[in-house]
């Protein structure tokens, strides 16, 4: 099969049409896509081949982006294509080919209240110090929802807004904030090189794409006590699993010192999780939220994460919330399956509960 860019842009453009989420490409495989959380192939498409992939990564990296890939065999970057969208790539080694996952990402960062997350989620953008985390794994919106929150802080507040991204994926305008985004691997070398120069560039806001080693995190965690308001997103599920995560990627002799960091400036950690609705096509939000408050900073500063989902149950009139009673709440109104709601819940007993309260 001989292909060229114009059929890489046919399979975006059926990408867009199927409103799916991702493409993949590899070789020995048909393209796929993923609509409603299921990957599917494209049809009237034959099997790529190592050339096949090749060809497209020629015309979609530039040469320095070419030197990190044949030395670190993975890429991350992101790019635009007119009049179909932004995208997200990773282009990675398999069985000595390459493949690649694109992202599709929307020009647009969508509106909080399109989100569908607790409303009590908006009230970080007003803080003006501390550490707020969204939850996830790869794929549940964390950064559409960093994406949302940072816009909120644009349009009512005249501040700094620093983002440090790999890549970026929204693009942010100006609007009563300055906003300033770098991508690792174009701007920056690192996320904690990125986040140390950071604090010499006077932000008031400072989204941090991933908390993704021990140094970004004790650096995020001085500047959150320093008086700038971070953002960052996590690969958890569940506010105590992100604590438990933080503290735990730090040597034992540091972990007091990092409990007490944390105890001092987290200031709330969301969860969530993209499911598919059985109502109609599509997939729903499942949220969970934690707001800290001072019984959760003592549960943190003593250790004692696991007691946490215990505060988060009983305070739901301060705006928190268990992600198996919004699971529960999904499938008492018919817009997610049981099933569905078994596999995406941490505790399984305390689901039947909510479920049983109808």
């Amino acid at each position: 099969m001989e292909i060229d860019m114009n059929y890489f842009a046919d399979l975006l453009q059926t990408a867009k049409t199927e409103n799916a989420t991702d493409l993949h490409m590899c070789a020995g495989s048909q393209p796929l896509i993923r609509v409603n959380g299921k990957l599917k192939t494209i049809g009237g498409t034959d099997m790529f081949t190592s050339g096949n992939i090749d060809t497209i990564i020629e015309d979609l990296v530039n040469s320095r982006q070419k030197e990190k890939l044949e030395e670190n065999r993975v890429l991350d970057f992101s790019f635009s294509k007119r009049g179909l969208g932004r995208y997200r790539a990773n282009i990675y080694s398999q069985r000595g080919t390459y493949a690649i996952a694109i992202r599709m990402l929307p020009f647009d960062i969508p509106g909080f209240e399109a989100l569908g997350l607790p409303q009590a989620t908006k009230q970080f953008a007003s803080k003006t110090s501390g550490l707020f985390l969204t939850a996830g794994t790869t794929g549940s919106g964390k950064s559409t929802t960093l994406a949302s929150l940072i816009d909120e802080v644009n349009k009512t507040y005249q501040y700094h807004i620093l983002t440090i991204e790999d890549p970026i994926e929204y693009l942010h305008q100006h609007k009563l904030s300055l906003v300033t985004q770098r991508e690792i691997g174009e701007d920056a070398f690192s996320f904690a090189s990125a986040l140390r120069a950071a604090l010499r560039e006077d932000p008031d806001v400072i989204l941090v794409g991933e908390m993704r080693d021990p140094e970004t995190m004790a650096i995020a965690l001085t500047a959150a006590e320093t008086g700038h308001m971070v953002f960052s997103s996590i690969h958890t599920i569940g506010a105590a699993k992100s604590i438990d995560r933080i503290i735990d990627g730090f040597a034992t002799g540091q972990q007091s010192q990092i409990r007490t960091q944390l105890a001092t400036v987290l200031e709330g950690v969301v969860t969530q999780q993209l499911i598919p609705r059985m109502d109609k096509p599509g997939l729903v939000a499942a949220s969970e939220l934690m707001i800290v408050n001072v019984a959760i900073r003592n549960l943190i500063r003593e250790g004692k994460h696991y007691q946490v989902n215990n505060i988060i149950q009983t305070s739901q009139s301060q705006g928190m919330q268990l992600m198996e009673a919004d699971l529960a709440r999904l499938v008492n109104s018919g817009i997610i399956s049981i099933e569905e709601a078994m596999l995406r819940s941490q505790d399984q007993r305390l689901l039947k509960q909510f479920l049983n309260r109808r």
